[in-house]
């Protein structure tokens, strides 16, 4: 099977970038299942029900999240009534929503987790060890299991990514959200790629108007971040998945622009 992964949506120019290109790929690469990260996906920080339906009648199996998943409170309450969309698994018992799916596929089913790290981020629950307990409960269930690590230091995403290796069929990190050239197939079989990338505006600086960003490098004060119109970038990985095994075969990376 054939499983495409999209970056970071970014606001309304993500999903414009979606719109555009999404139903060309799919085709293209005969892909089976779409999964997108839409924690930014409304305004440029958190998503809205909205949003969410919006990615949804477009093509998006399951959305995927991190720690911006929290910035829009109706979200909150409606991770507990929808389960194609999914937070950090290794957040506290008990924080509402839910970290995995198990998504019947044609007679197939597919695992996706999400997980995020803790270097340089909120110090929430162990991935690792989150992981370890999860990727065994979901592996009774499929072999297929693709994992969102949603973190900022590159280190950290390496090392789960050998650490799950053999175990999943895929390492996909997001969050960065600058989009790495270094796709490939570990050694156990499973496919990884330090960051995906962003589906956003171009010309921003991950996403935000760039002068926003300037000043508040530059004077360390308070800014109001925006998301600028303008082109749009579609990051994403194509991933092809072995049903018998749930080894991944092949991993290529797309970043396509749009006027």
């Amino acid at each position: 099977m054939k499983v495409l992964f999209i970056g970071d949506i970014v606001g309304r120019p993500g999903r414009n970038s979606l719109k555009a290109h999404l139903h060309t790929l799919v085709e293209r690469y005969r892909v089976d299942f779409v999964i997108a990260n839409g924690e930014n996906a409304a305004g440029g920080f958190g998503i809205t029900v909205k949003a969410a339906e919006e990615l949804y009648s477009l093509g998006v199996h399951v959305l995927t999240s991190g720690n911006h998943i929290w910035d829009k409170k109706e979200a909150i309450s409606h991770l507990d009534k929808e389960d194609r969309i999914l937070r950090p698994h290794n957040y506290p018992p008990g924080t509402p929503g839910r970290g995995s799916i198990i998504y019947p596929l044609g007679g197939r089913q597919v695992a996706v987790l999400n997980l995020q790290g803790r270097v340089f981020m909120p110090n929430i629950d162990c991935p690792f060890r989150a992981a370890d307990e999860e990727v065994k409960r979901l592996a009774e269930e499929t072999d297929i299991i693709i994992v969102d690590f949603h973190a900022e230091a590159t280190s950290e995403k390496v090392a789960i990514g050998y650490y799950l290796d053999g175990r999943v069929s895929a390492v996909v990190g997001t969050h960065t959200p600058v989009q790495t050239a270094d796709e490939k197939i570990l050694p156990g079989g499973t496919a990884y790629i330090t960051d995906v990338g962003m589906t956003g505006p171009e010309n921003s600086t991950i996403g935000v108007k760039n002068e926003q960003v300037l000043e508040r490098f530059l004077y360390q004060v308070p800014t109001r971040f925006e998301v600028p119109k303008g082109p749009t970038v579609f990051s994403a990985v194509v991933i092809e998945i072995n049903d018998d095994t749930g080894r991944a075969t092949a991993i290529q990376r797309l970043l396509l622009t749009n006027p």
